[in-house]
């Protein structure tokens, strides 16, 4: 049989001590299954300090399984409703936890070691605990949080999917919590243009004024297995590397038909390119595009992504020289020694689209995908499928406060027309991002198109491949 605990007020104040005595409201009871339960070392931690019904259950009316040890009596104690009678063996949190009372009745309230709850579970006094991007500490039976703005804001999430905005939106893992700070920081990567890209030339493409333009174009379809679908920069602020050299790999590819398909490699880019030191804290599009120009980059198979992109020991690990032609080859073989081409590729100097969306739509259609500069919201972070429109918050001075990290690299590849926000025919283009094939609509999003949204259509690049007469299909 077993003992049951009580609690008797002496001289020293409330004290918990034993009376041998037998349990005649619980005889035949068979306490083999709890027994076992509660001799386990592990049973034994998760219950010591105070957390009796808490750690276990509360149970309807009489239910003799309903029982845990009382380590601090050697007995059983009880979450049933059963417990409550006269001589009571109830656990000493049944009441608090169970009848959720804030207060004991005199002479009954049981000792607790200082700390504080979360979701019904004890932490130690100085437990510290992640909450999306922010730190809680338990201090003086208290969680005292930090105030950062996330990168995740369920709210906003809310807000989008239960409005009519014409896309929807979904909490990523991969930015679960970082603040919003650090998604602009990490995750996108392109300087503003410079003063020489945004003074560049406009040059429009040499189709006919009267060229009949399709309601949808996607460049995929004109060019199968020419053009490259989205990588992932990860926490690496380098839209800047692999926007040029997605554009750059399916401009070569279209231009040679299809006898160069190779990807090229954003990493490449990322490691070697000089006076760009910065590597993955941001970079230029005008200094990719000279790059690949004077010195040409290698295919993403033979220069992969490093994995840990913020290790500091990542130098430069390919160089090539010039054959006096204009022609460079790679003075080393690939880091990824599986891959055996180290070829060289180039491209002509950059050249700037024109604004306007028909000349934009042109460019596409007839020589491949463009590059184009964007500026990022916070909501953007969430995309998951539609067509894409800022939704402006009443209150965006956080958002404000890092202007000058939100400018984005991502390649137009195409356009379209579907119904939209609340009904109505919208156009917008597609465009291949660099967040990996989780994000968006596999790695895609579509946005907009016409309006300049989110500054989509501000500064249109391209570039030719620089292919020399033996290169000719």
């Amino acid at each position: 049989m077993f003992a049951k605990a009580e609690f008797r007020e002496v001289s020293h104040g409330p004290e918990i001590w034993m009376e041998k005595q037998y349990l005649s409201q619980r005889e035949g009871t068979d306490f083999t299954r709890n027994h076992t339960i509660l001799e386990s070392p592990r049973f034994k931690r998760s219950t010591f300090k105070g957390q009796y019904c808490r750690n276990f259950r509360c149970c309807e009316d009489r239910d003799d399984d309903c029982a845990t040890q009382f380590h601090e009596a050697n007995a059983l104690c009880y979450c049933d409703k059963f417990c409550e009678r006269e001589n009571s063996d109830c656990c000493p949190d049944y009441k608090s936890f169970c009848h959720e009372e804030k207060e004991w009745p005199p002479h009954t309230k049981p000792w607790y070691p200082e700390g504080c709850l979360r979701d019904g579970q004890p932490y130690e006094e100085g437990s510290v605990i992640k909450e999306n991007c922010n730190s809680c500490t338990c201090s003086g039976q208290q969680w005292k949080c930090s105030q950062l703005v996330c990168l995740v804001q369920p709210e906003l999430i809310e807000r989008v999917n239960k409005g009519d905005y014409g896309w929807r939106a979904q909490n990523y893992s991969q930015f679960w919590g970082m603040t919003l700070e650090e998604g602009f920081k990490y995750r996108l990567g392109t300087l503003p243009p410079s003063p020489m890209l945004l003074s560049m030339n406009e040059v429009t493409a040499s189709l006919p004024a009267t060229t009949d333009l399709p309601e949808f174009f996607i460049a995929s379809y004109k060019w199968p297995g020419w053009t490259h679908g989205p990588l992932d920069q990860k926490n690496c602020a380098a839209s800047w590397a692999f926007s040029t050299a997605s554009v750059a790999a399916d401009r070569i590819a279209i231009q040679s038909k299809g006898r160069y398909t190779a990807n090229l490699s954003p990493q490449n880019l990322i490691s070697c390119c000089p006076k760009n030191r910065h590597g993955c804290n941001s970079g230029s599009i005008d200094r990719a595009w000279w790059f690949l120009r004077k010195r040409g980059l290698v295919s993403h198979a033979c220069y992969p992504l490093f994995k840990n992109q913020n290790a500091t020991n990542h130098g430069c690990a390919m160089a090539s020289r010039s054959d006096g032609r204009g022609k460079r080859h790679a003075t080393k073989p690939c880091p990824n020694n599986i891959e055996k081409s180290n070829r060289i590729y180039q491209c002509s100097p950059p050249y700037r689209v024109s604004s306007n969306e028909t000349e934009i739509m042109k460019e596409i259609m007839q020589n491949g995908p463009v590059q184009a500069i964007m500026q990022v919201h916070e909501d953007f972070f969430h995309y998951k499928t539609g067509i894409y429109r800022h939704i402006t918050k009443k209150a965006n001075e956080e958002s404000g406060k890092y202007r000058k990290l939100q400018t984005h690299a991502v390649k137009l590849t195409g356009w379209g027309t579907l119904k939209g926000a609340q009904g109505r025919k919208e156009k917008f283009w597609i465009a291949a991002n660099s967040w990996g094939k989780s994000w968006g609509e596999n790695g895609y999003f579509r946005i907009l198109r016409g309006v300049n949204e989110s500054d989509i259509e501000k500064l249109i690049i391209a570039a030719w491949g620089q292919l020399t007469s033996s290169d000719e299909p």
